[in-house]
């Protein structure tokens, strides 16, 4: 089976559908609404998804989620190096590594002490 297949919608209109992160086929209506202020790792998996299988571009995927280019590119690194649990936000310092604090987090608990 094809990860992307034609699908009639109930008013006779086709639209895309793709197998999304959980497995079960999506369209364009799955996608997480435009408002989402919570980003959980599934709701940013459903873009990630979204965008490569061509439900939604790159840039109106950006200006739908009001996303940078660098946020969404993130997001797919992530997924691809370490599946859809790289997403996680609690867990992110153990999927990158030793890479250096940002200077404004290093900062931020300098000024709390």
């Amino acid at each position: 089976m094809s990860s992307r297949e034609l699908e009639l919608s109930d008013d006779g209109s086709s639209g895309a559908s793709i197998i999304g992160p959980a497995g079960r086929p999506m369209t364009e209506n799955d996608l997480p609404p435009p408002d989402t202020k919570r980003w959980v790792m599934r709701r940013k998996a459903e873009v990630v998804a979204g965008v490569r299988s061509g439900l939604i571009s790159l840039e109106e995927a950006c200006r739908r989620y009001t996303l940078s280019v660098e946020e969404f590119l993130s997001w797919q690194r992530l997924i691809d190096s370490h599946g859809m649990r790289g997403l996680r936000a609690t867990r992110l310092q153990d999927y990158r590594g030793n890479q250096p604090v940002p200077v404004r987090s290093r900062m931020a608990s300098t000024a709390a002490e």
